[in-house]
């Protein structure tokens, strides 16, 4: 390798040298991330997008380099030529600590004034203060390895697909707008007045459309859209590795492949083989459970427990309400047992317990704890008889030093709540282990879902989801309880993709749209055109999204999705570095058929 700049060219990077490299002549370039003058020796510390290294500059060498080393200032850009030679005092803290580089030429290629915060890896400078100067923070070691990694995900990807025979296609960025799924974002036509465009959220149609088009396997990086509030693992624009293949019906046709594709972008970007077999696949009942959530985080315990036979005995209202209405199953009564916390929960911690699973949509939240040596208290003790206590304990395997929590309500606010709280108190009390890496399927889920506001059925995917074909009728005569051929990779307890089989026989597409409550207005209106291709002969097909941003985030063990995406946007939706979203000239929403409601 090497670059052109004045007479000299760049021969190596600055994390590029080992002990053996002792005695090579070298020019390098980069940053000034450090300069220490100790008065007949100024060592600099030049980083570049691999490294650091020391150079040496001796006055006794020559002086006016050395007066011109002088000069130099934090993120100062320089290219140095010298000789690389071993060092006397030896140093692990960088990779290059084994050598120096005594240098006999400088080039300051570009001053700097001083920087808005120090660019160094521990910073505790504020975000937004980071993200204004997103061109600085992302110098740092942390970061830029972050974009590293997602470079060889990519790579992987491509790499693994491409053996598998897919073809990379790019589908549109300006689509039809499909109000079925997520908030869109809207692009007005200057060449058709009063209509729009719309961003993709995810390739969905297209994609489909090229198993009929016979591609039978397609891939694509793809950048997609949804104007939805922001949290540390969603931003507004997002990447997928998305995937579609012809001639499946079996779930498993599609996990096998992708299973080989994760297993892949693990080895190749952080070194790490995650063993032969498949990953374990878990229904969506037992997810929901065990573990109250679809994404179940399973490296560590304090898994649900349904008592709500035990529950039906007790006279306590909380739960009776909970159970029954005029003698009619509403709801359930549910535990966990966090075993050893009686010693680590004070009054004040578990009452702080209770308003916590109120921010998940509880009321509250009925305990009782057995602290070692003394007797179980708790807040509907006095509701229990002996028998009542006998049986929870049995079942919940409760003993001295545990706490129990119950959480009693309709089905899917005691998962949100015990589901919840488990997470909290796995973070908290350092419960799981972050080694590890936990990678399960989750399987048949709801193929329908009830929308009070909209007074009908929703499909919980989308509306191009096969059931499952032991559930085809009941998707008529009781939708509630078909079930999809749906599929979520979970890692670590969080959704790190997802995806169906497809429905490809137009009746069963038909009746999925009927089910919905679609007319056939609004099916012509809506995917017309998408209807009309499966006229033509469609393969069985499916396919999966799997996250880009939220899987780097996932490799590198960040916590939040912006650490991972090279310019990012904020909680309001907005880049604070260059300000969007702005407003625009009148002359620009005049071409556009546009008029602003208010402008501020």
């Amino acid at each position: 390798m090497a670059e052109l700049m004045g007479n000299l060219r760049r021969t190596n990077y600055c994390g590029s040298f080992t002990i053996e490299s002792a005695g090579s002549e070298v020019v390098v370039c980069g940053w000034v991330q450090k300069r220490r003058n100790l008065g007949s020796l100024i060592f600099v510390d030049l980083r570049d997008k691999t490294g650091i290294v020391q150079v040496v500059f001796d006055s006794s060498v020559t002086s006016d380099l050395f007066e011109k080393a002088s000069s130099l200032r934090s993120e100062f850009v320089c290219m140095v030529k010298g000789t690389v030679r071993e060092r006397e005092n030896k140093t692990d803290k960088i990779k290059t600590g084994a050598i120096e580089i005594l240098a006999s030429e400088l080039k300051v290629l570009s001053e700097a004034d001083t920087t808005p915060f120090e660019i160094v890896d521990d910073t505790d400078v504020n975000e937004n203060l980071r993200l204004k100067y997103r061109y600085l923070d992302l110098r740092r070691p942390t970061l830029q390895n972050n974009l590293f990694v997602r470079h060889k995900v990519c790579k992987a990807t491509r790499n693994y697909l491409d053996s598998l025979d897919f073809t990379e296609i790019e589908t549109p960025m300006l689509g039809k707008s499909s109000p079925e799924g997520a908030r869109e974002y809207l692009v007005p036509s200057r060449i058709h007045p009063t209509c729009f465009y719309a961003l993709p959220q995810s390739p969905q149609l297209y994609k489909q459309l090229l198993m009929v088009s016979g591609f039978d396997r397609y891939y694509q990086i793809a950048k997609c859209f949804r104007d939805e509030d922001l949290r540390a693992n969603r931003q507004p624009e997002f990447t997928q590795i998305d995937i579609e293949m012809s001639f499946v019906e079996r779930i498993e046709d599609v996990l096998y492949p992708i299973e080989g594709l994760v297993k892949s972008i693990f080895k190749e970007t952080i070194g790490l083989d995650l063993g032969e077999g498949h990953f374990r696949q878990m229904p969506y009942r037992e997810a929901m459970e065990r573990f109250g959530s679809d994404k179940p985080d399973t490296r560590f315990g304090l898994e649900l427990v349904d008592v709500s036979d035990i529950a039906k005995k007790v006279d306590f209202k909380v739960f009776s309400d909970a159970l029954a209405i005029d003698g009619v199953i509403k709801g359930s009564v549910r535990a966990i047992n966090a075993k050893g916390f009686a010693s680590k929960l004070s009054r004040k911690d578990i009452d702080g317990l209770v308003e916590f699973v109120k921010t998940l949509g509880a009321k509250g939240l009925a305990w009782l704890s057995y602290p070692v040596g003394g007797e179980i208290k708790g807040s509907f003790l006095k509701f229990l008889s002996e028998e009542n206590v006998k049986e929870l304990s049995e079942r919940l395997n409760f003993e001295e030093g545990d706490v129990l929590f119950f959480a009693a309500d309709k089905d899917y606010v005691v998962f949100n709540t015990l589901g919840g709280l488990r997470l909290h108190l796995g973070e908290k009390y350092g419960l799981i282990d972050k080694d590890t890496y936990d990678i399960l399927w989750v399987t048949e889920f709801p193929m329908f879902d009830y929308s009070e506001e909209e007074d009908r059925f929703v499909a919980v995917h989308h509306p191009f989801t096969s059931p499952m074909d032991e559930d085809f009728e009941l998707c008529s005569t009781e939708p509630m309880k078909a079930r999809a051929k749906a599929y979520d990779i979970v890692i670590n307890g969080q959704e790190a993709g997802g995806g169906t089989v497809r429905i490809h026989r137009r009746e069963v597409q038909e009746k999925m749209f009927s089910i919905l409550g679609f007319t056939p207005e609004d099916i012509k209106e809506r995917f017309g055109f998408f209807v009309d291709a499966f006229r033509y002969g469609a393969p069985p097909h499916g396919g999966l999204a799997l996250g880009l941003d939220r899987l780097v985030m996932l490799l590198t063990k960040t916590d939040s999705i912006k650490e991972v995406i090279a310019f990012p946007k904020v909680q309001t939706a907005s880049c604070l570095m260059t300000g969007a979203p702005d407003l625009v000239e009148e002359k620009q929403l005049r071409e556009l058929h546009v008029q602003s409601i208010e402008r501020k």
